[in-house]
Order: structure tokens, then sequence, then C-alpha cells
């Protein structure tokens, strides 16, 4: 019987023990938990940027007249891009959005060649001709991106758009420097399917916004004038079509995420009624 008291003794000692532990533990305020992110999905995005446009191919009905057509020269100059989106983020690492914008007109300048294995009026058998025009498109796409992780608050992404782009030229002008004439394309319009496939880098500047910095390729499909019309006024010719659009883009954007990586507040602190 007394190893039992003794044993008895030991228990009752723990139990108070560990009830004055618990008692003066109840007056001590409980450390708040980690902040939980609560992932707001919604942002806002804006671009700025500029085009570096090429054209596949240069082609009118009038080519038929030449045994050959050689495209010397068909390029553009740079320019600016402008754009709005709304998109939505699925999680830390993929996200969507649909974007709009203007594509600014780029300025154009072709040169080609055609040859016959006859010689025309003038004892030559090859005819030159000189292009100018201007281009501008207003396109529309849906995107996805992966984004890759985050280093040091960087994330690079790499992502793919599908839409439609309406593409303008305005202003063609056709100088045959052979017999300096002149032919003038009405401006016209044309829709297209649009593709693009995105690589790039963000930069969270606060909870809610982030800098973008992207390369894109995208391709615009088609571009038509309108009405060609000889210098004579008397002769109607077929429209000039530009085929297989491309342009490699350098555009700096902001995105703005509505309540984005908010934190729920800690649990109040625990104290004893007494």
């Amino acid at each position: 019987m007394g190893a039992l008291a003794l044993k008895s003794s030991v228990f009752a000692a723990i139990v108070s023990f560990a009830a004055v532990g618990i008692a003066h533990s109840a007056d001590m305020p409980v450390p708040p938990l980690a902040p939980v992110a609560d992932f707001s999905g919604w942002y806002l995005r804006g671009d700025i940027g500029f085009s570096n446009q090429q054209v596949g191919s240069l082609f009118n009905q009038n080519y038929s007249r030449y045994d050959s057509v050689t495209n010397v020269d068909k390029g553009f100059d740079a320019a600016p891009i402008f754009g709005l989106g709304v998109g939505y983020n699925i999680n830390n690492w993929f996200r969507v959005d649909v974007t709009g914008e203007y594509r600014g007109k780029a300025n154009f300048h072709g040169f080609d060649v055609g040859f016959t294995s006859v010689a025309g009026p003038a004892g030559n058998n090859f005819w030159p001709d000189r292009y100018t025009a201007s281009k501008y498109e207003w396109t529309f796409l849906f995107n996805g991106y992966v984004d890759l992780g985050t280093w040091y608050g960087i994330t690079p992404f790499l992502g793919a758009g599908l839409g439609f782009s309406r593409n303008t030229i305005t202003n063609f002008g056709d100088v045959n420097i052979a017999v300096l004439g002149d032919s003038h394309g009405s401006d016209a319009s044309k829709w297209n399917f649009a593709w693009a496939l995105y690589a790039g880098v963000g930069y969270r500047l606060s909870e809610a916004a982030t800098i973008e910095l992207a390369y894109r390729y995208i391709d615009l499909g088609k571009a038509t004038t309108g009405t060609m019309v000889d210098y004579t006024f008397a002769g109607i010719d077929t429209p000039f079509q530009f085929n297989h659009l491309t342009s490699q883009d350098v555009r700096l954007g902001l995105r703005y995420n509505f309540g984005a990586y908010s934190y729920a507040p800690p649990p109040p602190a625990l104290r004893s009624r007494g």
C-alpha cells in the first residue's frame, strides 16, 4: 500500500502542475496564424508597345501579264500599339484574358519587277513598280498564360492567343517606273483569323499591381486594297493583296488585380474569463 500511495501522490502532483500551467497560459495571447492568401482572380490590364511587321508576299491579278514577278522590297515601318483587356487568375500558375488593341498606322514601302520574254514598246522586257501605302489594325484576342514560378518578385511566363484582326490598307499608290504610269487603290478593310504566341516576364510592384515586359509573335492574316484606278482614270484594275501579315511585337503592360493577395485577419487572442 505504501507504493500505491506514493504513485497516487506523484500523479496528483502532475495533475496540479498541469492545471496551473493551463491557467497561466490562458492569460497569454495566442500568436496569430501565418497569413493565408485570399486569392481574387479578376484583373484589368493596359499595354503599349511597337510592331515590327512583315508581309509574306504581294499579289495582283495583273501579275499574269508577266512571265515572272520578283518582289524586291516589301517592308513596313514600326508603329505604336495600344491595348486594354480584362482577365482572370485561375490559380497561381494559369490566367486568361480578353484583349482589344489598336495597332497604329505603319507605312509600307514596296518594289517589284515583272519580266516578259517579249520586249515592250520602249525595248525593255522588265517592268519595275514602286508601291506606297499605310496599314493599321484593330485586333481582338482571347489569351491564356502559364506563369512559371516567381523568384525575387520576377515571374517568367509563356502564352498563346486566338482571335480576329480587322486589317485596313489606306493611301495605296503604284508607280510603274518604266512608263511613269500611276495607279491608286481605294481604302479597304478585311477581317481575318489571328493567332499569337507570347514570352515575357512580370514584376510585382505591389500586392495588386504587376508590370510586364513581353515579346509577341502575331499572325494577322491578309489585307487588301479596294478598287485600283490607273493614271488615266479610264481603266479599273484589280485589288492589290498583302498575303500572310505577321509582326514581332515588344510590349510593356500593367496588370491590376482587384483585391488580389489580401490576407485574412488573425484570430482574436484567447484570454481567461477569470
